[in-house]
């Protein structure tokens, strides 16, 4: 048999490609593999969907539009059954289906909250009634609802002192104050607790404990949605704008979408409308608001991976070590700043320090004699109380949207205004390296090399 050549081909051996190895089949692949990647697997055959749905519909309620499903990444969510336009109208959840005090009110709960002194808070009925709801298992209407709320939360106030301690200093500071706050709002409420007694064949702490009250704290501050109420003499003077919304509170946040959401007074009902496009079988999701990842986390319990308003909160002993030790007046300028407020929610975002940083650092870099002509037109306004101009994102305080603005001392702003119409006191170039060495010892991706940012005057007062 005579032997092959180096390069010759035997005629007789038959070579076959393997069907799909080529260049086309891989990139089909790879879009297949993206796709089911981020396409949702549908969870609307579950028994407690199946049930949910019932429930709404008896309600009046049917969604054509959604169904529930599991997302990587995001977890529980609702997916497009059809591809959605921009304006479309994807949910209207009737009146009906709402939690609200009005629906406390019409409970077994109304007498005893009406004859309570002093009136307890629009968030401590609701609370109540869900911790009294979920305790009546089989026997309560909102089975269907509650049977789908999250059993635990990855709020700070949830988590053990031991993952708290592992936070950054200003987040810890945070998650802690949050905590006293709630277990300051289970104390208050014990004796309101006590009074309940008559309806329960248990004791009522058993029923109302910590555990349980903390679980529906974190159901109403994570899942409400905001619908102005009638204000009641039975309740606090708090703000009464809480309503839970089965289903809809299925939809996830991200900080790259817009929708429009309101209670329609007409329709009684609450309409969510997308300002965007939509595919089939996709995600969809509602915006929480232009919120950090700190806020995303103590208010929500997570954090969005590519947030544009994420930043790094810069707290007080960052803020002192990059500055000259000489300085003997140091001790007065942070105790004007703590004075003021102005200590707190010092930030770098992507587009680098915030308007509140850099007012920080001005001051803190004002020579002696400067400080001096400070704090007399500080003095000068003591007393006085301004409100910010409405706007749009986050407002001095650090993460209140439009619409939530308090009132502020005018000697805040007379800070603000002192330090900036003497721009000549302090060299821009040493505040700029304060900026860039605050930016690489707080992480800021884009701490150094940012273009100074020449700020529009509603940036300067909305303090952004």
């Amino acid at each position: 048999m005579a032997r092959m050549q180096v390069g010759q081909l035997n005629r007789n051996c038959n070579f076959r490609m393997k069907k799909g190895g080529g260049r086309t089949s891989r990139i089909r692949r790879r879009k297949l593999f993206r796709c089911s990647v981020s396409r949702g697997v549908n969870e609307s055959y579950k028994p407690e969907f199946i049930e949910l749905k019932k429930w709404l519909k008896d309600r009046k309620f049917e969604d054509t539009n959604l169904i529930p499903a599991c997302f990587p990444g995001t977890g529980r969510g609702l997916m497009s059954k059809t591809s959605l336009r921009e304006g479309q109208m994807i949910i209207s959840l009737p009146e009906s289906c709402l939690i609200t005090t009005d629906t406390v009110i019409r409970s077994y709960l109304g007498t005893y909250i009406a004859k309570w002194q002093p009136p307890p808070s629009p968030l401590l009925a609701l609370c109540t009634f869900l911790v009294s709801e979920k305790h009546a298992g089989d026997q309560s209407l909102w089975k269907p609802y509650l049977e789908i709320l999250p059993q635990a939360y990855t709020c700070p106030v949830c988590l053990e002192p031991e993952v708290v301690n592992l936070f950054p200093k200003p987040l810890k500071a945070k998650a802690e104050e949050q905590r006293a706050r709630v277990q300051e709002f289970f104390s208050s409420s014990r004796d309101f607790f006590s009074s309940l007694q008559p309806l329960f064949s248990e004791a009522v702490e058993s029923i109302f404990s910590y555990r349980a009250l903390l679980w529906a704290w974190c159901t109403v501050n994570t899942r409400a949605v905001y619908v102005k109420h009638r204000q009641r003499q039975c309740f606090s003077t708090e703000p009464n704008t809480y309503a839970l919304a089965p289903y809809l509170d299925l939809l996830n946040h991200s900080p790259e979408v817009q929708v429009k959401g309101a209670f329609n007074e007409e329709t009684r009902c609450y309409e969510i409308r997308t300002a965007s496009n939509c595919r089939k079988h996709e995600e969809v999701f509602i915006c929480y608001g232009p919120h950090d990842n700190q806020r995303l986390l103590l208010e929500y319990g997570f954090v969005s991976i590519h947030n544009p308003h994420a930043c790094v909160y810069v707290s007080e002993d960052i803020l002192v070590k990059y500055l000259p030790t000489t300085d003997k007046q140091m001790n007065k300028k942070i105790s004007i700043l703590k004075d003021h407020d102005f200590i707190e929610n010092l930030t770098f975002g992507w587009d680098g320090p915030s308007w509140r940083l850099l007012t920080a650092l001005k001051l803190l870099c004002l020579e002696a004699e400067e400080l001096v002509l400070v704090r007399v037109g500080l003095a000068q306004q003591q007393g006085q109380a301004l409100l910010f101009p409405a706007a749009t994102g986050k407002d001095a305080l650090g993460g209140r949207s439009a619409g939530q603005h308090h009132s502020l001392p005018s000697s805040l702003l007379c800070l603000q205004g002192h330090l900036w119409k003497s721009g000549e006191c302090v060299s821009v170039f040493k505040m700029q390296g304060l900026c860039e060495a605050f930016g690489r010892a707080s992480g800021s991706t884009r701490g150094g090399g940012f273009a100074w940012p020449a700020l529009s005057q509603s940036q300067k007062q909305s303090g952004v």
